[in-house]
């Protein structure tokens, strides 16, 4: 069976056909997934939030450890409170639901009180674990709502207002927003977003980025030739100027030029976490 089309869609290159691969409906599923920003107005009915919840917090989890939680915003004032934090981001407020992925260091420390056994869950490696955790439930929370017919939008510059993130859910200390989400049925199809070919991003035995150049290179023009951003999207350009061809790889390198989440640090370790 071939993902000839799938592939092409995903990565923008062809690949081989393979008579021998299984027909999984799943993965052509997950090789064309889209995100989505724009939703219907039927509302998600609770029993499938529910159970996608279930199937979420099914997923793998450090040494059984279960440091994710989800808060799901319900309350419209504090929806608001939250849109408004990102304002060019109007899906926050708009979607039918909005869940907050946290890490949960905390609860680890709770059940050990509870028990008897007092840890301290702050370090490094607490909060390391209890990330994985979150992005995991997160991503398997996607996955499940698209097979459902939902569509979802992770919303990870909340990071950038964790402060105030913490503030409006309430958060306990050791408690760390890692990304909301936006769910609802899509009012619009999308498009697949172009992902980096295999390889420069699987490596056989040993860590090898001798070529990246000319591969990413490639994939900007393929890339571009799907979509092309235009002049105007292209950032910051009072430091940077505008570029004559302005791929994937430029606009990355000029977003991590100028760095965000740069109070997160400080966030968590007024949260409690030493990261020692």
């Amino acid at each position: 069976m071939s993902y000839e089309a799938e592939w092409r869609a995903r990565f923008g290159e062809e690949t081989e056909p393979n008579p021998d691969l299984p027909d999984l409906p799943w993965l052509r599923q997950v090789l064309m997934r889209r995100t989505h920003r724009r939703y219907a107005a039927r509302p998600v009915p609770q029993a499938l939030l529910r159970l996608l919840l279930g199937t979420a917090f099914s997923a793998s989890s450090k040494s059984d450890f279960q440091q994710a939680s989800v808060i799901r915003v319900r309350d419209r004032q504090s929806r608001d409170r939250l849109a408004a934090l990102v304002p060019d981001m109007p899906w926050i407020g708009n979607a039918p639901e909005f869940l907050v992925f946290c890490g949960d260091a905390h609860r680890v420390e709770r059940i050990g009180e509870l028990r008897g056994h007092i840890n301290e869950n702050g370090k490094l490696e607490g909060f390391f674990n209890a990330a994985i955790d979150a992005a995991l439930v997160l991503q398997t929370f996607i996955l499940s709502a698209e097979t459902a017919g939902l569509g979802c939008c992770p919303i990870s510059v909340i990071r950038n207002h964790a402060g105030a993130v913490a503030e409006i859910l309430g958060l306990r200390d050791k408690v760390f927003p890692v990304a909301g989400l936006c769910v609802g049925y899509p009012a619009a199809a999308g498009h697949v977003s172009m992902r980096l070919p295999l390889e420069v991003t699987v490596h056989i035995d040993h860590y090898n980025d001798g070529r990246p150049a000319e591969a990413i290179d490639a994939y900007d023009r393929r890339r571009d030739s799907r979509y092309s951003l235009p002049r105007e999207q292209q950032r910051a350009p009072d430091l940077f100027g505008y570029s004559s061809f302005y791929g994937w790889s430029e606009d990355k390198a000029r977003q991590a030029a100028q760095p965000e989440g740069e109070g997160f640090p400080t966030f968590l370790r007024k949260c409690g976490f030493s990261l020692d």
